[in-house]
Order: C-alpha cells, then sequence, then structure tokens
C-alpha cells in the first residue's frame, strides 16, 4: 500500500479516426509523465478513437481497430511506467460501451462503462451506446479509484455509489464541448459530487475542435474540501501533475498545485473561434482560407479569426466591388488587410453582375428590380471565391452571423457559400464586442499582429450589404441590440412572443421575427458548419422542421 502517488492529467487534442495519430499523443503523454515520475496517467473521455465519434463508431472495423490500439497501448506498459485511464469505445457481451479503460502491467487491467447516456443538445449516445452499471470502484496500488465518464458526473447516482462502495478519490474522463459560461456549471457540479461524497476530485476534459465543437480543457484538481488544487491551461494541449497523499482509511489528499488562469466572457469566446477554425482547417488538411473581405464587421473579424488561427500567410483576402460598393469599404477593407498583413487581391464582380441581368433580361421584362438583383450579386461573389478555392485549395470561409442565419438575412449559394464560419454561432451584438476586444488584446498562441487589426470605421458605421444604392441592414431590420434581445429570447430561451413583448418589445416586430425565424430553416439547413458558442447552437442543438404548420396556430 503506498502512501503517495503522483496523477498526471493529460488534456490532449484527439481528432476522430486517426486512430494512430491518437496513440502517438497517448504514448507522447506517457513519456512525459514518466519523466515527472507520473504513477498514473489520465485522458479524455473517447480519447482513443476521438471525441465525438458519431456513427463512425457503429463500424465494426474502426471497433477492431480501436480495440488493437489499446491493447498495443496496455502492452506498453509492462515497461513498469505508469499507469494508463484511457477512454474508447469497447465491445462486451455483444454490446458497445462508452469505456473508460485502466492499462497497467501490460494488461488491460479494469473495465468500466459509462452508466449515463446523454441524448440532448449535441448528444446522440444513446443511439451509439449501452448503457453500463452502475460502476463499483478500480482498485489501482491499494487506491480505490471512483472512475465515471462525463455525464456520471452531472447527477448524484453514480458518485453516491462510488462512495458508498469506498471509493477514496473521484475520477472522471470527460469529452465535455465548450459553451458560453459552461465553465462554472462543470465546477459547480464537480464541487456538488465533492460535496455530496465528501471525496476529492479530478475532472479531466480534451482540447482542440471537432467539426463544430471545440473543447476548451481546463481540467482541474479539487480536494474534499471543495477547494480548487490544481487547474491546467484552457485552449491548449498540457499535461499537468496532482500530487497526492493517504491512506487505506479516508479520502486521499491533493497537494496544492499549479493553477493556471481562468479565461472567460469575451476572451473564451474568441478563443473558441481561434480554435475551431484552426483545427478544422488543419485536421482537414487545407492549405490556408480564403476570405470575401467586404469593409464590413461581420468579415473583418472572420479575417482576424482566421489570421489569428492560422497566420497571415495562409489567409487569402479578395474585395469583390460591384457597382454599389462605397469607395469607403473598398479603403476599410485595404486597410483591415493591412493591419492583419494578410494578401488582398480584388476581383470586380461588375462585369458578370452585368452580363447575369443582360441574360435575364428577357425574361424580367416589365418587373422591377428587386432583392433578386441583389442576390446575383451575392451569388457572384460566391461563384468567384468557390473558383479560386477550387484553383489554389484554400477552403472559403463564410462571414455570416447568428442574428443574420436567424432571420435569413443570407443569400443561398451566394454569401452563404464556403466550408466553414467562425460567425455562425455569434450574435451581431456580440461581434460588435468582439471587435472592440481584439483591437485591445493579443494573446500567446493567437498568430497574429498585436494591437488594432480591425479599423475603427469598420466598427463604427452602420452595417449594410451594399447590394442597392444607400443601403442599411436596420432598413428591413430592427436595430442589433433590438434584434438580438428578441432572438435570445426566442432561439435560446424558447419565450413566447407575451414573454418577450414583457421585456419591452413590440408585438408586431416580435411577431415578425419570430415568422423570419421559423421561414429560413431551410437555408441554415444549407449554411456551412460553424463553431458553436451558445447553448442553442443551430443545427447541433436547436433542430426544427422545415415544414412547419404550428406557426400559424400561434
Amino acid at each position: 500500500m503506498t502512501d503517495h502517488m503522483t496523477i498526471a492529467l493529460a488534456q490532449i487534442n484527439p481528432t476522430v479516426g486517426d486512430i494512430d495519430g491518437n496513440v502517438r499523443l497517448v504514448r507522447t503523454a506517457r513519456a512525459e509523465a514518466t519523466e515527472h515520475g507520473a504513477d498514473l496517467v489520465v485522458f479524455s473521455e473517447l480519447v482513443v478513437c476521438g471525441y465525438p465519434p458519431e456513427d463512425l463508431v457503429l463500424r465494426g472495423a474502426f471497433q477492431d481497430a480501436v480495440e488493437a490500439a489499446v491493447e498495443d497501448l496496455a502492452g506498453a506498459t509492462a515497461d513498469g511506467g505508469p499507469a494508463l485511464l484511457v477512454g474508447a469505445p469497447w465491445r462486451a457481451e455483444d454490446r458497445l460501451y462508452n469505456a473508460a479503460l485502466l492499462l497497467e502491467g501490460g494488461a488491460i487491467a479494469a473495465k468500466r462503462f459509462k452508466h449515463k447516456l446523454p441524448n440532448y443538445g449535441v448528444f446522440d449516445e444513446a443511439r451509439l451506446f449501452a448503457p453500463g452499471p452502475v460502476p463499483g470502484p478500480i482498485a489501482f496500488r491499494g487506491v480505490r479509484l471512483g472512475v465515471m465518464i462525463c455525464e456520471d458526473m452531472w447527477t448524484p447516482d453514480v458518485a453516491e455509489s462510488l462512495e458508498e462502495c469506498q471509493a477514496q478519490l473521484l475520477i472522471v474522463l470527460n469529452g465535455s464541448p465548450f459553451e458560453q459560461d459552461k465553465d462554472d456549471e462543470r465546477l459547480n457540479l464537480a464541487v456538488a459530487r465533492a460535496t455530496e461524497t465528501k471525496l476529492p476530485l479530478i475532472y479531466v476534459n480534451q482540447t482542440g475542435g471537432q467539426d463544430e465543437l471545440v473543447f476548451d480543457g481546463a481540467s482541474f484538481v479539487l480536494d474534499s474540501g471543495c477547494r480548487l488544487q490544481v487547474q491546467a491551461p484552457a485552449w491548449r494541449p498540457a499535461l499537468t501533475l496532482s500530487r497526492w497523499s493517504g491512506n487505506a482509511q479516508g479520502p486521499w489528499r491533493p497537494a496544492d498545485g499549479d493553477r493556471a488562469p481562468d479565461i472567460v466572457g469575451l476572451e473564451a469566446v474568441y478563443w473558441a473561434m481561434v480554435v475551431g477554425l484552426r483545427d478544422y482547417v488543419d485536421k482537414n488538411r487545407f492549405p490556408g482560407v480564403v476570405v470575401g473581405l467586404s469593409g464590413g464587421v461581420d468579415s473583418a473579424l472572420s479575417a482576424a479569426v482566421a489570421v489569428d488561427a492560422l497566420g497571415p500567410e495562409r489567409v487569402h483576402c479578395v474585395r469583390l466591388p460591384s457597382r454599389f460598393s462605397s469607395d469607403h469599404s473598398l479603403d476599410d477593407a485595404a486597410q483591415c488587410a493591412e493591419l492583419l498583413g494578410a494578401r488582398l487581391d480584388t476581383v470586380p464582380i461588375e462585369p458578370a453582375h452585368a452580363a447575369f441581368e443582360a441574360m435575364l433580361a428577357p425574361l424580367f421584362a416589365g418587373r422591377a428590380p428587386d432583392e433578386t438583383e441583389e442576390n446575383i450579386q451575392a451569388r457572384a461573389r460566391g461563384l468567384v471565391l468557390m473558383a479560386l478555392s477550387n484553383k489554389l485549395g484554400a477552403m472559403v470561409l463564410t462571414t455570416g452571423n447568428k442574428s443574420e442565419m436567424s432571420v435569413g438575412y443570407a443569400t443561398l449559394y451566394g454569401d452563404m457559400c464556403g466550408g466553414y464560419s467562425v460567425l455562425k454561432d455569434v450574435y451581431k451584438t456580440t461581434v460588435f464586442a468582439l471587435c472592440h476586444w481584439r483591437n485591445q488584446s493579443s494573446r500567446e498562441g493567437m498568430l497574429g499582429p498585436a494591437g488594432r487589426v480591425i479599423p475603427e470605421s469598420i466598427i463604427t458605421k452602420p452595417p449594410s450589404a451594399e447590394l442597392r444604392p444607400d443601403q442599411t441592414d436596420q432598413d428591413s431590420l430592427p436595430p442589433y441590440d433590438v434584434l438580438d434581445d428578441i432572438l435570445q429570447g426566442l432561439v435560446e430561451h424558447e419565450r413566447t412572443v407575451e414573454e418577450i413583448c414583457a421585456r419591452g418589445h413590440d408585438i408586431e416586430t416580435v411577431r415578425r421575427l419570430r415568422r423570419l425565424l421559423y421561414i429560413a430553416e431551410y437555408k441554415r439547413r444549407q449554411a456551412p458548419p460553424g463553431v458553436k458558442i451558445t447553448r442553442r447552437a443551430f443545427g447541433r442543438d436547436r433542430r426544427y422542421p422545415i415544414t412547419n404548420g404550428f406557426l400559424s396556430q400561434e
């Protein structure tokens, strides 16, 4: 029976399906932990296959590859170095489980299966895995480890059962995606479990981006009195050590260790966009991105995020002026690209715009110009950007925000063309706030220049699509502070019209925006993926039917 132990928290950035690459990351972390004298290295949920694997995990060949990789990792522990606690999908008795596996002494020493399977928001685990029994503690070098997997910590049942079975330490393997203000919720739940059981708790989360989801890391250790003893950095891979002491009778005690600062608020949102874009581009092996730089605030912020994620040499900005593009917008776009250090080219779309008008003139005869002609301009821009992407290989980054996508203020096959969107889940008012934050802030790990990167004139001028003379967004939408408050009521909180009007909004405005929200669902179904920021991201969390007859009944 040992009375001291070193447990390493390994938050790494796995890639779904890259089993060999993930195993290399595990091995690298173990080698580092060995140098620090660790006894055990704890990894995140499903780290061997990457999280979330979605329906890929149902393929027999995939399951075979995962199990072979786990056996290989288990064999590596025969060298007497630290044991590994890893997450992996695992078959047992003709069922597939979300498992935590203890690898020690050259073998799989213990298996525990996830008991609570989330089936809400971004999670579909009930259709992929069988629920495991309530787990009992794992005996490890004389210490009884109470191992849980992510959702098992979100309710009291599993932790209470482990405490009743004399667990001395709770360990939680997590794949917990970032959402605004979710860090407080995680910590509060961990505190609740530690309070109820009077046991210390280790929480290990992954980091990095996987499609729309992004993981912020920030793994931590609580002692039995719910005091934060160790915290890993947010938004980057890290191996963080925790030192423990105890005996056979009661809970073990973590020593005071490293505590990285919290990253919250606008900075956390900005990091989510940077990490989400960086990993989407790099994991899908794009050389860089192409951004249509209009001189507006959305494209400027998108370009800034891209430069911070990838570096200026991998960001290609393009101005696409039409007859309605103002000189000040063109100048603003040029100044923004210069501040960012990114390449800027100009491709006028007026020849294409005029050609389409001439082609369609016989069919449009006798009809006044309307949004049809406006959309032609947006689609000509989309055609140019996609052509550059096809020829040069860089991915088109779309620039629409959540306010616009909510009400359908976007053109299919036009400004919605592209492979990824960093603003898809960011409301317009937050876009402005992020621009101010980035102009005043730069952080280690961001690859763009320090200081101001977005011209002040871009932030302060009235937003406009510039598809007709003297156009502004407020010609057809309420002011963005009003719009966003109404949309957050409709989208984030599912409030009724009456509840939203009680906040001081006009009933006809609320009803009109609700109708626009519902009828724009078909556009959102065709939008590219984008970083999940809020609790109710379109596509991942909020899933509405396109054909919807209920609106007429409200």
